[in-house]
């Protein structure tokens, strides 16, 4: 059996993914976590071969959760399971270890084929969003650029985000403009979007 860890924050859409990879002879669901930051423990206690992340989870992103699960439990492979296919995210999973990156709009037999690629050492990623993320290229953000706006992404004064990532007003400053610039964006909370479709944030 294929043991599977699914990480989803959605009730329902855990629910039904647990049911219906149940329905598969060769796939068990062995732990069902809503939160970023249960993956890992769940993982260890669990040992699952695959662990199903979604991206966008509280505590602890399925991408960030992704390379932690690579350091503690080198042996799980990790297919992302998203709804949003940006090509920053694709590129920031690989990076992160995972073993493959689907969308969550294709039918479940095809989500337990790529379960059984994956365990079997093979890559599986959504061939649209494998070719958009080649033409995307790499992110022109730097990491300290990403921090400021994240910490901008509240709508933060220039004196809060100074205080959240630790530099001086003059340099959130010039990291908000730097990041306006290459998101060709008019203000911060432009950049904030723009850089969250691409998958950079």
């Amino acid at each position: 059996m294929i043991r599977i860890l699914l990480a989803e924050d959605q009730g329902m859409m855990r629910s039904a993914l647990a049911l219906l990879l149940g329905l598969e002879e060769d796939i068990e669901v062995v732990a069902q976590v809503a939160a970023g930051h249960e993956i890992v423990p769940a993982a260890l206690e669990a040992r699952p071969d695959v662990a199903l992340l979604d991206i966008e989870l509280p505590g602890l992103s399925g991408l960030d959760a992704a390379a932690e699960l690579r350091a503690r439990c080198p042996d799980c492979r990790v297919l992302i399971l998203t709804t949003f296919g940006r090509p920053g995210y694709l590129r920031r999973a690989m990076e992160a270890g995972a073993a493959g990156f689907l969308v969550k709009d294709g039918p479940v037999e095809e989500l337990a084929a790529a379960v059984r690629r994956v365990l079997a050492g093979e890559r599986v990623i959504d061939p649209a969003l494998a070719a958009a993320a080649l033409g995307a290229g790499p992110s022109p953000l730097t990491p300290r650029e990403v921090d400021v706006l994240n910490a901008a992404a509240d709508g933060a004064t220039v004196a809060d985000i100074a205080a959240r990532v630790h530099l001086s007003e003059s340099t959130v400053r010039n990291y908000l403009s730097a990041a306006i610039g290459k998101t060709a964006t008019r203000n911060r909370m432009e950049a904030v979007r723009a850089a969250r479709r691409q998958g950079w944030l």
